[in-house]
């Protein structure tokens, strides 16, 4: 074991945080691809049929959407008791079926501007990545916002819930999508920042395997959600 002994952090501690940071990113960015790849072969290997018909959604849709909405409440609830592979597993099975989910707006997409699902890729990424890079470097305390940034996802959660039944209209969406990509984009600084601090109050490696495991969910959620809001504005004004 490497160590200055300056009062210098100690090599293999900045390493050990660089080898957690790295874990959280390979896990959230392996959840994108699964995501992505599930999408791509619903669409083109038909399976788009079987979650949308004549009369709009159809159950099977519902039945993924809260599904994948239980699973991800019930991982993160028990994300302390369970071995990281199991919670990985079930990371890329939470993947899997939002890949389902999402496959209706990426297949509006590709009907009306498909350069836009490009387009809500890159502009989510730099997003993201510039959220993520603040919450991470940012000095200022972010955990005044978590309440309030719960209390934005259970409303867009209720308007997402309102709208199965009653569709938005189109300026009404438009606001809620901005409001979607502005929450989110905070969600990824706070989590970052939540993230870093908890890494040093964890007492060995498991525990932070797990954490590393949460938060690669709650970076994919954040991200994906993002993606989801900008490609709905991309194409609103085109419907």
């Amino acid at each position: 074991m490497v160590t200055k002994k300056s009062g210098i952090q100690s090599v293999p501690a900045q390493s050990g945080m660089g080898l957690y940071l790295k874990r959280i990113f390979t896990l959230m960015f392996g959840a994108v691809g699964i995501t992505a790849i599930v999408t791509w072969f619903t669409i083109y290997g038909g399976g788009i049929r079987l979650l949308v018909n004549q009369g709009g959604m159809s159950g099977l849709y519902y039945i993924v959407i809260f599904g994948a909405f239980a699973l991800s409440i019930w991982a993160q609830a028990r994300a302390f008791s369970m071995k990281p592979s199991t919670a990985a597993l079930l990371l890329a099975i939470y993947s899997a079926l939002i890949g389902f989910g999402i496959t209706p707006l990426v297949w509006g997409a590709l009907s009306v501007n498909p350069a836009s699902i490009l387009q809500a890729f890159v502009i989510s990424a730099l997003m993201f990545g510039s959220m993520a890079l603040f919450g991470y470097k940012t000095v200022k305390d972010l955990s005044f916002m978590g309440v309030f940034l719960q209390l934005g996802m259970i409303g867009l959660i209720l308007v997402g819930v309102f709208s199965i039944f009653w569709p938005l209209g189109s300026g009404f969406a438009t606001i809620v999508s901005l409001i979607g990509v502005l929450l989110f984009a905070l969600f990824t600084a706070y989590d970052m920042q939540f993230l870093k601090r908890a890494y040093a109050q964890l007492g060995n490696d498991t525990q932070k395997n797990q954490l590393a495991v949460l938060g690669a969910l709650h970076l994919y959620i954040a991200f994906i959600a993002m993606f989801q809001y900008i490609l709905s504005l991309l194409n609103l004004s085109r419907r």
